[in-house]
Parts: structure tokens; C-alpha cells; sequence
């Protein structure tokens, strides 16, 4: 078995330089092939500068970033993301339909080896509860749940190792939030020792369904804990 993590942040850290307020305290934070990780804790406690600090979206102050035991150089970053995907809130999409934002992707030079599979799309879409024509529904036009879905399948379709997921459900009702959930799960389902997630989450039954580890954070200090409460709730 391979010990090494797919993800190690080492100490890594993130002040605010003007405010002089430090967001994320050194942290050091392993990610194993077949994690389902769930983060929660107060708004502003630093959840998602963790979770940009791992997908390397802002630069940190301290520490470092590994992927598979090596250190992620500046030049190697865009490759990194390909692997290590970041799915955030609120989703951008372009103009267009689901379609075009799907194929988007493999406009840039990251992507360019691969080709849009309009079939593995559809099939995505299917597992969200999405029916046939959902490919050719304008952006304009999807509701806050159906353009999370796209965003999501914007990633899957890519096929990364880790899901890096800041509250992606928050603003969406229970449906909504169900089918991104069902996506999540299809996927690291499909292939359990090869991928991982990180899921923040302000939701404690949320995180018990998203997650086997489960890790809190306060005040820019990420803590572990064996059980969710919520699910000490559910156990009593």
C-alpha cells in the first residue's frame, strides 16, 4: 500500500498583510487516496482560505504544498489544479448553453489532450436527475442548482484525483443539494482508492453524509475530531 498522501499541505499559512490579521495559523494537513474529509465551523473561522491555500488559488505565507510526495513547483500549479480541482459556491459560467460551457475546458492549453465527450456529459447530467436535453439549456437559464450541477460536471468530466468542494450546496434547496451530493458520491464511488474530497460545509448532517473524517476549524486553527456531533446527535 502507498502511504504517500496526494495532498500534503506542511505548515502551510495566510495573513491579511493590510489588516495584519493572520486567516490561516500553520497548518499541517494530510490528504490519503480515499479520504472523504468534511470541514466545518464558524462563517469567517478560515474554511475556505484552507481550502484555496490546498488548491493553491492564493499565495501562502508559510509552508508548502506536496502532490504525491513532491513539492508543487510555481510552473507545475496548472497541472496541479487538473488534479486537485477546486468547486467553489457560486459558479461562473459563460455565455452559452450547458454544452458550450462544458467544452470550454478543452479550449486551454491544460486540457488540450483531451476531447468533450458529449455522451460521459449526458450521463453525468442523468445521475443528477437532469433529462437528455439538459446539454442544450441556455446558461442564462438555470436555476442556482442546475448551474452547480454544470459547474460540477465542468470538473468531473476532467476526471481529477481530488474534489476540493467550499460550500457548494449553501445557497441551493434540499433537491438541488441532493444531486450534487448524488454526483459527488457517484464519483468517488466509481473509483474509491484512487480518489478524495474535501467538502466544507456550514450543515453538520451534511458533513456526517459527505465525509468519514470530519475536521473543525476556529479562528484559523484546523482541528480533527473522531465524530461529527451531528452524528453523535443521530447515534443517540
Amino acid at each position: 500500500m502507498n502511504d504517500v498522501p496526494l495532498v500534503l499541505a506542511d505548515g502551510i499559512a495566510r495573513r491579511d498583510a493590510l489588516r495584519g490579521q493572520t486567516l490561516l495559523q500553520p497548518t499541517h494537513f494530510a490528504l490519503q487516496a480515499g479520504d472523504r474529509v468534511a470541514v466545518t465551523g464558524p462563517s469567517g473561522s478560515g474554511k475556505s482560505v484552507f481550502l484555496r491555500a490546498l488548491a493553491l488559488l492564493d499565495p501562502l505565507d508559510a509552508g508548502h504544498i506536496m502532490w504525491r510526495g513532491a513539492p508543487v513547483a510555481r510552473a507545475a500549479i496548472p497541472r496541479y489544479r487538473r488534479n486537485v480541482a477546486y468547486i467553489r459556491q457560486r459558479p461562473a459560467l459563460l455565455d452559452g448553453s450547458v454544452e458550450d460551457n462544458l467544452r470550454y475546458p478543452f479550449e486551454l492549453r491544460t486540457y488540450r489532450d483531451g476531447r468533450f465527450d458529449r455522451a460521459r456529459a449526458a450521463s453525468f447530467a442523468a445521475q443528477a436527475g437532469r433529462s437528455g436535453d439538459f446539454l442544450d439549456k441556455r446558461a442564462s437559464e438555470l436555476s442556482g442548482g442546475e448551474a452547480q450541477i454544470t459547474a460540477l460536471i465542468r470538473v468531473l468530466q476532467l476526471a481529477p484525483d481530488v474534489l476540493l468542494l467550499d460550500e457548494p450546496t449553501a445557497s441551493l434547496d434540499p433537491e438541488s443539494s441532493r444531486a450534487i451530493e448524488g454526483l459527488v458520491h457517484a464519483w468517488f464511488n466509481a473509483e474509491p482508492g484512487r480518489h478524495a474530497s474535501v467538502w466544507v460545509s456550514h450543515d453538520p448532517a451534511q458533513a456526517v453524509r459527505m465525509s468519514e473524517r470530519h475536521l473543525t476549524m476556529r479562528a484559523g486553527v484546523l482541528d480533527e475530531s473522531a465524530v461529527p456531533q451531528a452524528q453523535q446527535e443521530f447515534d443517540r
